[in-house]
């Protein structure tokens, strides 16, 4: 697959220009590649290493896309009642357990790639294979549950989205692996802000659910082939040809990362699944409307370290810096405890009432679960930030039993604590395995660094 190239005495034109100039600029551009076939020839815009844009944009672009299900869930609550938004957010939720098998846990370890082992083309066409899997297991699971058309429609569209989600993932990574992040959450704010637009306008005008969940599909397979393919086909080196060795290799890498990923997305759910044979689709909504504010604070840690993992990559790889490496470790879990305090701080004076009005529902009831959720959250963000370590560390298998065992538990106890507790249940079974499956990671950490005797700890 090519990619756009640099002459080594030309510097990337200035990013100081307007929004508007910046647009028209970018459409010329787009145009003159796809109408002059010359997609190899051009110089490169935007420059690499901007730390500030980095941090601006990746928060931007994670915020948005960690506000897409939030969003969705909302308008779909306001346009078409509690119990439709429930079947609503129920098949997203199933379209981003899918998710996990399209990414197939390569992105840390695209990302951390760096003296490029494995070529950006074998990463695509990887890419494409994991994306066409998790679609066939999409409708599969569909004929299984026997859905009616509605919601055959409404699942088409949410694991339509969340394909090009994970497609669109593979080329941001690229970006950032070419220490061009903020290329990369600009790519990311664009595909997470157009399809709700597109969402909430059809579903608006039409009153159809099915018809702007389809349309949801629709907008991010535009904004893919408009935006980000082309700006990372512009905006990166070229990629050698893609090998079948290669693509084996990623799908053999991976596998421990894509499992334990997948576990982990599964032990998040879990709770949701087991309310749908129990309760009755607005839990659902309930539920998530709990979910989402806890699962901000794995977003606020994941904008202080995510464009930090090319680097902290490059720290480990220097024998005489794994102290270091163990101190950044400890700062960001530090950090995990201080953002769960402050949604703690959130949830007693904003969250609760906040919902009531978004959701048009009162959840002044679950003001304790609401406490225990943003726990859960906190404690998630430590999660996900160790599995990111252990990745780098290239230990990722280590945590495939953890994960394993941890699916195990959430399976046992999530069923009988929501048929004794309901709606609560489902909240203490998942703080109960999220603190279980923390405290795991953190020993298979420890145990890693007291077992490397070729760190010597030197200065």
């Amino acid at each position: 697959m090519a990619h756009s190239t640099s002459t080594t005495d030309e510097k990337p034109r200035s990013n100081h220009r307007s929004p508007k100039s910046l647009i028209n600029a970018w459409w010329d551009r787009l145009f003159s590649a796809i109408l002059g076939n010359n997609w190899d020839n051009q110089p490169f815009e935007f420059d690499s290493g901007r730390s500030g844009h980095d941090y601006i944009f990746n928060t931007v672009g994670s915020a948005a896309w960690g506000a897409l299900f939030p969003a969705l869930t909302v308008v779909a609550t306001q346009l078409s009642g509690v119990e439709r938004a429930g079947q609503f957010t129920m098949a997203f939720t199933t379209a981003t357990l899918l998710l996990y098998i399209g990414n197939y846990g390569v992105k840390t370890y695209q990302i951390s790639d760096i003296d490029e082992t494995e070529s950006f083309s074998s990463y695509c066409i990887q890419r494409l294979m994991t994306v066409g899997i998790m679609l066939v297991v999409g409708f599969l699971y569909c004929a299984l549950r026997g859905y009616d058309n509605s919601m055959w429609l409404i699942s088409a569209g949410a694991y339509g989205y969340r394909a090009l989600d994970a497609l669109s993932d593979c080329f941001e990574a690229r970006l950032q692996q070419q220490d061009k992040l903020y290329l990369a959450g600009l790519s990311q704010t664009v595909r997470s802000v157009v399809p709700v637009v597109i969402f909430t306008l059809l579903l608006l005008i039409t009153g159809s659910l099915e018809v702007a969940s389809i349309a949801l599909a629709v907008a991010a397979i535009f904004s893919f082939l408009l935006f980000t393919m082309p700006l990372t086909r512009l905006e990166t080196t070229r990629s050698r040809k893609p090998s079948a060795i290669e693509i084996r290799e990623i799908f053999v890498e991976c596998f421990a990362a894509f499992l334990s990923l997948f576990l982990f997305a599964l032990i998040e759910n879990i709770p949701k699944f087991a309310m749908e044979g129990v309760l009755t689709y607005d839990s659902q909504v309930y539920f998530t409307a709990l979910y989402f504010p806890a699962q901000s604070l794995l977003m606020i840690v994941g904008f202080v370290y995510r464009p930090q993992l090319v680097r902290i990559a490059n720290i480990w790889a220097d024998p005489k810096k794994h102290m270091k490496f163990d101190l950044i470790v400890l700062t960001v879990l530090g950090v995990c405890v201080v953002v769960t305090l402050g949604g703690l701080i959130y949830a007693k004076f904003i969250a609760v009432p906040l919902n009531g009005i978004m959701y048009a529902a009162d959840f002044e009831p679950y003001r304790g679960a609401q406490y225990l959720m943003m726990i859960a959250g906190g404690i998630t963000a430590g999660i996900d930030f160790l599995f990111q370590i252990l990745t780098v560390l290239r230990k990722q298998a280590q945590a495939t039993r953890i994960y394993l065992l941890s699916t195990l538990l959430a399976l046992i106890i999530s069923p009988i604590l929501i048929r004794v507790y309901q709606l609560e249940g489902a909240v203490y079974s998942y703080l109960a395995v999220m603190v279980v499956l923390f405290a795991a990671l953190v020993v298979t950490y420890i145990m890693n660094r007291l077992n490397d005797k070729k760190d010597p700890y030197a200065a």
